[in-house]
């Protein structure tokens, strides 16, 4: 859960309504199948993906291999700087402009939590993800106000369509911002953080690990993903107002920034004050959360596809630095209406990346003569290649209207 997530099932809830639900959903599946094939590479081969690509691709390979993957970082740290300047709106009043500034200097608390470990920050993430994950819960099984239509829902879900204009753009961003291409190559290398033994039963084993750990961590991302957008659909679509607890009414516009204006989903159920701070302190956790995986995603592939290392905040001051000199040159002339824009952009841009990373996965993981008896059976085959033919599919299909969207984030509309 990062802010891409928020961004881009917020835009669709508002604007498609229930519409979209069914890409949440597909995008949440495609993800189980692709990180357990990844999880295959690094348990069965010890390499992670970029390593696998150097030793296994031709030379000239690697730096158009590695560049992708950086451009990924760097539209997910584009992502992260602009959900932690909303968030240090929310809860400070900072300006957009001097909050994205200010997340450039999270490099010195990511030094800070280094020495906490990875765990405690994932576990403190979690824990204020799955508070706004019970609320919308009750907001959605025990609010009248709030309570969708259940059948409505559940036609979305099984009736797949584009029917209205921009919807596929949002689409692509929504799986852009779930199975995010870095983490492909992240994943391979996360699994061999646990001591394995490299006998057959251990092997197995790992592999069975891995593959329940996957599920029920991206069956939860499901849940709350699908509640953000089924919210933004009953609070915001063909709607100007909020009533809040209390009774308090807050007015927004159909042209309002989502992520902006998000913690007025959780409005009905705790009043717009308690609202405002629960989202804004789960959205810079998740923020930061973000920016550690991809710090550490980064090193991976710079190591592995190029041999190269460099300290870790070095890295991340670099990274962050390139992605937020755009973001703050863009909403000075824009204006601060253009956050989730920016947001939802970086996504697309993900998921246009993709098959960079699927297809070399794939084409490893399917070879019996890189993973021997460890290669892919005919049930990830099946749905490991249709995810990527799928994907890159739309992508292709998607890229003229992405292109158009892309200029009018960058010029105004």
């Amino acid at each position: 859960m990062d802010p891409g997530n928020w961004g881009t099932d917020l835009q669709g809830g508002a604007q498609f309504k229930y519409g979209l639900l069914w890409v949440v959903g597909l995008a949440s599946l495609m993800a189980v199948f692709l990180q357990i094939i990844a999880a295959r590479l690094g348990v069965a081969t010890g390499k992670d993906l970029a390593q696998a690509c150097r030793d296994w691709y031709p030379k000239w390979t690697r730096w158009p291999n590695w560049l992708s993957m950086e451009i990924a970082i760097g539209m997910t740290d584009l992502a992260e700087a602009l959900g932690s300047a909303v968030a240090l709106n929310l809860l400070f009043h900072i300006p957009i402009q001097w909050a994205i500034v200010i997340t450039a200097f999270d490099v010195l608390l990511l030094l800070a939590l280094q020495g906490f470990g990875m765990r405690l920050i994932e576990a403190v993430v979690a824990v204020f993800v799955m508070t706004i994950g019970v609320c919308y819960g009750i907001e959605i099984f025990g609010f009248a106000q709030t309570r969708p239509d259940f059948l409505e829902m559940g036609r979305a879900m099984i009736r797949p369509d584009f029917a209205q204009a921009g919807m596929l753009v949002v689409a692509i961003g929504i799986i852009g911002a779930t199975v995010m291409p870095h983490n492909l190559y992240l994943h391979t290398a996360l699994v061999q953080t646990r001591k394995l033994q490299q006998d057959e039963s251990s092997i197995r084993r790992a592999i069975r690990f891995n593959t329940i750990d996957t599920t029920v961590a991206l069956t939860i991302a499901f849940f709350v993903n699908a509640a953000i957008l089924v919210l933004a659909a009953i609070v915001f679509y063909g709607k100007t107002s909020v009533t809040v607890a209390g009774g308090q009414t807050v007015a927004f516009s159909p042209d309002s920034d989502w992520i902006r204006v998000a913690y007025l989903t959780l409005a009905p159920l705790l009043g717009k004050t308690a609202a405002s701070t629960l989202f804004a302190v789960a959205l810079l956790a998740s923020g930061q959360s973000s920016t550690i995986t991809g710090t550490i995603a980064g090193q991976v592939v710079m190591e592995g596809f190029m041999h190269w290392r460099i300290r870790p905040w070095v890295r991340r001051l670099i990274t962050r630095t390139l992605a937020i000199l755009p973001a703050i040159l863009i909403i000075s002339v824009r204006g601060n209406g253009s956050v989730t824009d920016l947001v939802n952009l970086s996504q697309v841009i993900l998921c246009l990346e993709l098959p960079f990373a699927m297809f070399p996965l794939l084409q490893f993981t399917s070879s019996r003569k890189r993973m021997g008896q460890w290669r892919n059976g005919w049930f990830l085959l099946i749905t490991g290649w249709g995810s990527a033919i799928l994907i890159a599919a739309m992508d292709i299909y998607s890229l003229p209207d992405a292109l158009k969207q892309a200029w009018a984030v960058i010029v105004g509309h």
